[in-house]
């Protein structure tokens, strides 16, 4: 993967499409529910921003973040939403005002990290543009989870290949944390792009394949559509395995929605 240059404006642009989706919104507003059981609007921005501090903490002070680690090592099951609960009960106002300041802080910091350095999380150590392309990835679903919730249908974009992206990297992580042996042969991935070219990953002539629009797979890796609902189509049992499992977020496997 390239440097975080690209990726990290491209998260700065999520980032700001939700801003002006939650920015307009009546106080009231921020409790309405969204498809995450008992998370309101409040909950989904002060996820991000939890995370967005957390990850900002891991470019600047590895030791404080080895603190959180032991903290979610204590509580795997509630130390997320612990994080989103407490957030949650600011005024809207100045959990925006927060988020934005915790977001540029974010993207500033990783511009800064030399190639080669890998910043901790709480799956494997990655790269700079891969933490810029982990954080597109929440702030879109979690974008999705708010769009959602509003009733709002939003454009796909050109950002979704990175998603898309991650979702095929994480291909034997999605089977390890669901305690299945991950396929020993590379896949071919071809999905559509929503100006229409088709974005490839894995050999051309792959015995298993997964095709389809590029979407429908950051919907389904984020796992905030079923499969059921989407024009993805697997050549293979493996592939149609790995459909079934798929999640590019770390952590145990989520039911989805």
């Amino acid at each position: 993967m390239a440097g975080p240059g690209s990726i990290v404006a491209d998260l700065h642009a999520e980032g700001d499409e939700l801003d002006a989706l939650v920015a307009p919104l009546p106080v009231h507003r921020w409790a309405d529910p969204t498809p995450a059981p008992g998370w309101t609007i409040a909950h989904q921005i002060g996820h991000l921003l939890w995370t967005d501090r957390l990850a900002l903490t891991a470019v600047t002070d590895e030791a404080g973040f080895g603190e959180a680690l032991k903290a979610a090592a204590a509580d795997p099951a509630g130390f997320v939403d612990a994080g989103a609960e407490d957030l949650a009960a600011l005024p809207p106002a100045e959990l925006l005002a927060e988020w934005r300041v915790a977001r540029g802080r974010l993207h500033e910091a990783l511009l800064t990290v030399p190639d080669g350095r890998k910043l901790p999380w709480f799956g494997p150590p990655m790269s700079a543009a891969s933490m810029a392309t982990a954080r597109l990835m929440e702030t879109w679903a979690h974008g999705l989870d708010v769009a959602d919730a509003l009733g709002v249908k939003r454009p796909a974009t050109q950002r979704l290949r990175s998603i898309a992206h991650l979702g095929v990297r994480t291909r034997d992580y999605a089977f390890f944390v669901n305690d299945l042996t991950p396929p020993a042969e590379a896949f071919r991935i071809e999905l559509r792009g929503p100006g229409g070219d088709v974005w490839t990953w894995g050999p051309p002539d792959a015995a298993q394949r997964v095709t389809g629009p590029a979407e429908d797979f950051c919907y389904l890796v984020t796992q905030r559509r079923p499969l059921s609902a989407l024009d993805l189509a697997a050549d293979g049992p493996d592939a149609q395995r790995w459909l079934e499992v798929a999640q590019a977020f770390a952590g145990p496997p989520g039911a989805g929605r």
